[in-house]
């Protein structure tokens, strides 16, 4: 099948793996960044200029051609510091308007949103496709809009929501858990036994991979984890084992930790590690896709890569 992809954000930390990912498996990529020069040449490569998402934009260059899109450009998580119009116009209103603009001209249209538009930092139930969406920040809700504007466009499209993401250069809560287990300091995890499902970035890519290849996921909506969530306690110790250092790991009253965590205005930190939160990928597994990395070995790896070892 292959063809010509065109990739938004494509030199940010999924983007500039599934750029080279995609041109192995047969496709010609045409990789958006605010900076071209940041894109690596490569035969089947092409870097371009994206577009300003803060304003209308034409499209009709970046399309020329290509036969799918798979839109990454956003804007992640940053508390405090945007209004809520700027999500609104970057995360929600530009993707409407690339879908529109690639309707009658490309085969699938892939959007990466995020678990964050269906759930909040926990859930006292395994998440799942059937359960409706009930996001808890703007990130969220901009996200779950956006999704709307692709069904509504008409373009062949398939949405992932993919669980928190890990690897090499991550960044988010994941890269500040990975900063505590690099100290020398013993860590009030041991009694942390709650499971978070998480996502290796090989797995996300494989999993694009897949739907813009597979029929089946034409028109349709993907929760996208690990086959099997981690309790956090064995999380840091993955991270610690990357290290090559013990767990180090004490019990402490989960109690005191959250009070400590108020008291520094963390609190919302405190629920991304005590609450409970899963995710099925069962729909998509369920038509083929296989995530090959298990989050335990997957950490690993990441700790090894970042602390500048081969992965095993």
């Amino acid at each position: 099948m292959a063809g010509l992809v065109l990739v938004t954000g494509a030199s940010g930390f999924i983007g500039k793996r599934l750029i080279g990912a995609l041109a192995k498996d047969g496709f010609k990529v045409r990789a958006a960044a605010r900076d071209p020069s940041s894109i690596i040449a490569a035969s089947e490569v092409e870097g371009v200029a994206l577009p300003d998402l803060a304003r209308p934009a034409d499209w009709s260059a970046l399309l020329a051609g290509a036969t799918h899109v798979v839109h990454l450009a956003g804007i992640a998580h940053a508390p405090g510091t945007l209004l809520d119009e700027v999500y609104s116009r970057v995360n929600t209103e530009a993707v409407g308007e690339l879908a529109d603009a690639a309707r009658g001209k490309v085969e699938r249209f892939v959007f990466m949103s995020s678990v964050r538009a269906q759930a909040g930092l926990s859930a006292d139930h395994v998440i799942t496709e059937k359960d409706e969406p009930q996001p808890t920040d703007i990130y969220g809700r901009t996200k779950l809009e956006a999704e709307r504007l692709v069904e509504g466009s008409g373009v062949g499209f398939t949405v992932l929501r993919p669980a928190v993401i890990y690897g090499k250069g991550v960044k988010g809560n994941i890269a500040a858990l990975a900063t505590l287990a690099k100290t020398a300091l013993p860590l009030p995890f041991a009694g942390l036994d709650n499971r978070r499902s998480l996502l290796a970035l090989d797995n996300l890519i494989s999993a694009v991979s897949f739907v813009l290849r597979e029929e089946q996921t034409a028109n349709e909506t993907y929760l996208v984890a690990d086959a099997q969530p981690i309790p956090v306690a064995d999380l840091v110790t993955a991270m610690r084992e990357g290290l090559g250092r013990p767990p180090h790991l004490v019990r402490v009253p989960q109690g005191a930790v959250r009070r400590i965590l108020k008291s520094f205005g963390k609190e919302a930190d405190w629920e991304r590690v005590s609450g409970e939160f899963v995710i099925s990928s069962a729909k998509l597994m369920g038509i083929g896709w296989r995530p090959a990395i298990a989050t335990h070995d997957g950490i690993v790896r990441m700790m090894r890569a970042e602390n500048g070892a081969m992965p095993a």
